[in-house]
C-alpha cells in the first residue's frame, strides 16, 4: 500500500499467521479492499472493526484423511490474520463485506465530511 493510502497496517500480533495479500482501491466515495483467503470457509472468517482498527482473521480448513501426513506442505500455518488502521476520513460504522470463492471484498465509505461536494456559485 502506498504511503498516502487511507488504510495502513500496524505491527502484527505475536501469534503466527499468514498475511493474506490485499488490493486496496480508492475512489471519491471510499475504499474497496480485496483480500485473498483461499481455503477459509465462511463460518471461520471473522471481521472486527473497533475504533479505527480493522482486523481480518480466518482459519484454513485443511483436513487430511485419518493417519495421513503431507510429505510436502507449502502452507504450514492454518490461519490468516491482518490488521489495518483506518483513516479518520473513513466511516468505520458503514463497512460492508462480501465473501465469494476465497476472496473477501470490503467496502469502506468515506465519512460524510470527507466526501467531495459541489458548491453552488450564486450570481449577484
Amino acid at each position: 500500500m502506498s504511503d498516502n493510502s487511507q488504510v495502513k497496517q500496524p505491527a502484527a500480533r505475536d501469534e503466527a499467521a499468514l498475511q493474506p495479500p490485499v488490493d486496496v482501491i480508492e475512489d471519491a466515495s471510499g475504499i474497496t479492499l480485496y483480500a485473498d483467503l483461499p481455503g477459509v470457509p465462511k463460518d471461520k472468517l471473522q471481521l472486527h472493526v473497533e475504533a479505527d482498527t480493522l482486523t481480518i482473521e480466518g482459519e484454513i480448513d485443511l483436513e487430511m484423511p485419518g493417519g495421513i501426513e503431507a510429505s510436502h506442505a507449502e502452507v504450514s500455518l492454518s490461519r490468516y490474520r491482518r490488521v489495518f488502521s483506518l483513516s479518520k476520513e473513513l466511516d468505520a460504522s458503514k463497512v460492508s463485506a462480501e465473501f465469494s470463492q476465497g476472496v473477501l471484498k470490503l467496502a469502506i465509505p468515506k465519512a460524510e465530511h470527507a466526501q467531495p461536494r459541489k458548491v453552488e456559485v450564486k450570481i449577484l
